[in-house]
């Protein structure tokens, strides 16, 4: 008998929320990175555990929003809780960053959702605190059970998706057994851009850069040609992204490129431009883009 149901993945911005996803998908399904508050919508991973399909909805970081994109951010995290079967919140126990943990434990607390708290990154923590963190938020909300898990290496996480599998309702699939993500190819390849982007140039470029899709094309030779915009906030993140003779936008290229070669299993041809847009942040299109509601 077919089981399905939807499990919402919260957590503090940088908490792994998006690396235990794609482990309990078995592949890459979201982007990470060093960076907090890298996933920017709702994003479906499907995972499946024999005859259950686990829907992992990988929300952004919850956190104290302060622009429209921050506000918008932390909207489509709480809307990917809505109507959840379960709700499971990581918390990176090293860094904790308890100014955002504990607004979002007091917003927990009331919630129907059964609850399971994924204590992550266990390979870089000691025991002892581990367990006194772990009884320390469960006297703050009720939590069903409590998983130690590193979403880097994978320990605890076949654990926790057998768990995860049991929780979910009877009924029909949502999606083909093949599919391990909502979002589209041109979407997808978006993100691996801007992946590179936060990989390459870490703390130089700060968040307001985007990536575009422009078009995704089909060649007849099997290949796909994909054009997309990197849209920088100010005229000096410009060279930053460009680097010298173009050197660091064609290694973004290349990188992003490789991947989604790999990802698709056909050769890909890439081709990045930058535009500076000072009010990209202020744009109903590229929200719509990003699949993010327009939030006042």
């Amino acid at each position: 008998m077919q089981k399905c149901g939807i499990v919402a993945v919260i957590g503090a911005p940088n908490a792994g929320k998006s690396t235990l996803v794609n482990q309990l998908v078995g592949q890459k399904v979201a982007i990470t990175s060093a960076k907090a508050q890298t996933t920017r919508a709702r994003l479906l991973g499907i995972a499946l555990a024999d005859e259950t399909q686990i829907i992992l909805a990988d929300t952004p970081g919850i956190f104290a929003p302060r622009r429209r994109l921050d506000r918008a951010m932390v909207h489509a995290a709480w809307e990917g809780a809505q109507s959840a079967d379960a709700i499971v919140l990581v918390v990176d126990p090293v860094k904790q960053r308890r100014h955002e943990l504990e607004p979002l434990l007091e917003a927990l607390r009331d919630r129907p959702e059964r609850k399971l708290l994924a204590l992550n990154k266990v390979d870089a923590s000691a025991k002892e605190p581990l367990l006194a963190l772990a009884q320390d938020l469960t006297a703050k909300v009720e939590f069903a059970e409590v998983f130690f898990v590193s979403a880097l290496t994978g320990d605890g996480v076949p654990e926790l998706k057998a768990h995860l599998a049991a929780l979910m309702p009877e009924g029909p699939w949502h999606y083909p057994e093949d599919q391990v993500s909502d979002a589209s190819e041109r979407l997808l390849a978006a993100e691996v851009t801007r992946e590179q982007l936060y990989q390459q140039l870490h703390e130089e470029l700060p968040y307001d850069s985007a990536v575009r899709p422009e078009s995704y094309t089909q060649r007849k030779d099997g290949s796909v040609e994909i054009h997309q915009q990197i849209v920088v906030g100010r005229d000096s993140q410009k060279p930053i992204v460009l680097g010298r003779r173009g050197a660091r936008i064609k290694a973004i290229g290349e990188a992003a490129r490789t991947e989604l070669s790999a990802m698709l299993g056909v050769p890909v041809h890439l081709y990045l431009h930058v535009k500076v847009d000072e009010k990209w942040a202020e744009s109903r299109e590229i929200y719509e883009e990003m699949g993010l509601d327009w939030v006042r």
